[in-house]
């Protein structure tokens, strides 16, 4: 079985806090057509070098009906940056138009098999996972960007066009695994493609 979910899986269920001082499953998304989930932190120059183009894609999309939810499932004892008073002081500060949901335990990552922030996993209107992986080529530095997977799936997707690529390997630091050095991963997570 691959460590990381693949397409034609259905999303995982969670129920997760967030930074508004609410507590959120994925039932409550259901209002959306589509869902991106995800995984991203505080403090990664990957995460912090393309939230702004990701937040473009965010706003584009939401019109047509594409709701986006930010996890957070590094360990703040890995990386103290990545702690929930964090969390919350950052989207103070951006206002970023997602959600974002703290993942302590770091279940949900388990349990989707992110790899790296950011990871993302676009699903369908039956929450069945369409793609999986970068959200960009180069989320580190996007004026180095020649293509936005993610704008092109959720153009595909809103278009009902056929999904062209399903699996890209995501780019960034990978997830802080509780009690683990900073750069473990777990044995069986490896690239996608």
């Amino acid at each position: 079985m691959a460590f990381t979910l693949q397409p034609g899986e259905k999303a995982i269920k969670f129920s997760l806090p967030a930074t508004d001082g609410k507590k959120y499953s994925l039932a409550d998304f259901s209002s959306y057509k589509y869902l991106v989930v995800f995984f991203t932190c505080n403090h990664c120059p990957y995460v912090i070098g393309s939230d702004e183009v990701t937040r473009g894609t965010a706003e584009k999309y939401k019109p047509l009906g594409v709701g986006f939810v930010a996890i957070n499932s590094n360990s703040e004892n890995t990386h103290p940056e990545d702690s929930f008073p964090n969390m919350v002081t950052r989207m103070e500060k951006y206002k970023f138009p997602w959600v974002y949901l703290y993942d302590k335990d770091q279940n949900v990552a388990r349990e989707y098999g992110a790899l790296r922030t950011p990871h993302f996993f676009v699903f369908d209107e039956e929450r069945k996972l369409v793609y999986t992986g970068r959200g960009m080529d180069s989320p580190r530095d996007t004026s180095r960007m020649t293509i936005n997977n993610l704008d092109m799936v959720l153009d595909e997707l809103t278009g009902e066009k056929q999904i062209s690529v399903s699996i890209t390997n995501p780019i960034g630091c990978n997830i802080k695994w509780d009690g683990k050095d900073a750069h473990w991963m777990p044995p069986d997570a490896c690239d996608l493609v």
